[in-house]
């Protein structure tokens, strides 16, 4: 794997933002899988500003986000549906035909994590897949496991998690303890991955992904597999690396 190591998390932001935007114009109709969380909101007030300043065109884009709360309604402030319009989408002019989000209100989830997958494969494939990670290895929602779900799949969230995304809720006691999430087949699929790590919280699982063994119990470990993936991290996340 490739890695930047950035003076701070806006450089990491920005740099992340130009390998977009240079995908986006090598291939207007570029295929996007998008993160969301803390991490890659520097990046998508790049984009925004780059967008605004006549440098980025979405129109042809599609999107694809990597998971979404389940059950939860896609106007609720804490869906990622609603993070992705309020933090990017109605701030660029991406067709909304062309944004895919999984539907955390979905009768049935086993049927919408199939009709998913297909959505993605119909579309080509991911061209350049964003990633953030959790403090326990996980990307997307893909949670440490003896076994991972390779396809597009609910899950259960695990504790670390949920204690980690309490933040965004008034208690820990509303964060919603399943997922959809695409799984890890689809994410190694993609041409080009990008996964962003900032702060000192999340330097301890660098040195591990770097470092360590591939293993389940680290899903972004797998990322050693992939082909083309460049860690972009901001030096409080790598001082370990550079001490």
């Amino acid at each position: 794997m490739n890695k930047i190591i950035c003076k701070n998390y806006d450089e990491m932001s920005n740099i992340a933002a130009d390998m977009v935007i240079s995908q986006v114009r090598q291939k207007p109709d570029s295929v996007l899988g998008l993160a969301t969380g803390s991490t890659p909101i520097g990046m998508y007030k790049k984009l925004i500003q780059m967008y605004k300043a006549g440098q980025a065109d979405f129109s042809q884009v599609k999107t694809f986000n990597l998971d979404e709360y389940y059950k939860i309604d896609k106007d609720n402030p804490q869906s990622y549906n609603y993070y992705m319009h309020e933090n990017f989408f109605k701030h660029v002019n991406i067709n909304p035909q062309n944004i895919h989000i999984p539907n955390g209100s979905a009768e049935n989830a086993k049927e919408e994590c199939s009709n998913y997958d297909k959505m993605i494969e119909q579309s080509g494939g991911i061209d350049l897949q964003v990633l953030g990670i959790g403090v326990n290895g996980h990307i997307g929602f893909n949670e440490p496991a003896t076994e991972l779900n390779s396809k597009t799949h609910l899950t259960r969230l695990s504790i670390d998690t949920i204690r980690a995304n309490a933040r965004f809720f008034d208690s820990i006691d509303q964060v919603p303890t399943q997922a959809i999430t695409v799984g890890m087949a689809t994410i190694l699929k993609a041409k080009k991955i990008i996964l962003l790590i900032s702060g000192k919280n999340k330097a301890e699982i660098m040195g591990k992904i770097l470092n360590g063994k591939i293993t389940t119990n680290i899903p972004a470990s797998l990322l050693q597999l992939h082909p083309d993936t460049t860690i972009i991290v901001d030096e409080e996340a790598a001082y370990k690396l550079v001490s």
